[in-house]
């Protein structure tokens, strides 16, 4: 943990739960709804601190490391998943402090948990995106020619979560969809076999 983007990475992360957690508290322990949103808004400040850390480096002719790119990536992330994120924590925190109703499990099979991942993997898109548009925008501002050579090199790791996101997601859900459709079928055809 000797790069200063990495402790950055993590003190943001860190940043990050403190202010959902502490957000929702003041919300739902203290009754402090303003102050809870004004928490909760200050979210994007530490995707700003992240970015300025990476050009700052970058300008002092830091070597770009996998860091660096992680960077983008994370900021993706937070950018297009913060928010489902925060929401999905204040209906568990609306149900355990201030008798919300009870978080409704999603399905793991069938149209509905096929039409969740596609919207997740969607999502993801969105985040690849953006960390490939902050990560490019620092290569052609701040960095030198050998640092934005690497910096670039970020489509590759993206390219590897995008693949592994589509097989393990939408694809898996699909087959099981079509799995559970032939064994529906199969049933349906013994049982009018049997009835003949």
């Amino acid at each position: 943990m000797n790069n200063p983007i990495l402790i950055t990475i993590a003190v943001c992360e860190v940043g990050f739960w403190v202010l959902v957690v502490g957000g929702l508290c003041l919300r739902y322990l203290a009754r402090m709804r303003r102050a809870s949103t004004i928490t909760l808004a200050l979210l994007p400040i530490l995707d700003l601190v992240l970015v300025a850390a990476v050009a700052l480096d970058l300008h002092r002719g830091g070597e770009v490391e996998f860091a660096h790119r992680l960077a983008g990536i994370y900021l993706g992330w937070t950018v297009v998943f913060a928010r489902s994120t925060v929401a999905w924590l204040d209906v568990r925190f609306a149900h355990r402090f201030a008798g919300g109703p009870a978080p409704v499990k999603p399905p793991k099979s069938g149209p509905q948990a096929y039409r969740n991942e596609i919207r997740g993997f969607v999502k993801w898109l969105c985040a690849a995106a953006i960390a490939l548009v902050i990560t490019y925008g620092l290569a052609y501002t701040v960095a030198d020619s050998e640092q934005a050579a690497a910096l670039k090199t970020v489509i590759q790791p993206l390219g590897v979560i995008t693949f592994f996101w589509f097989v393990t997601g939408p694809l898996w859900v699909l087959g099981s969809k079509n799995t559970d459709s032939k064994d529906a079928s199969s049933k349906d055809t013994a049982g009018e076999r049997s009835r003949h």
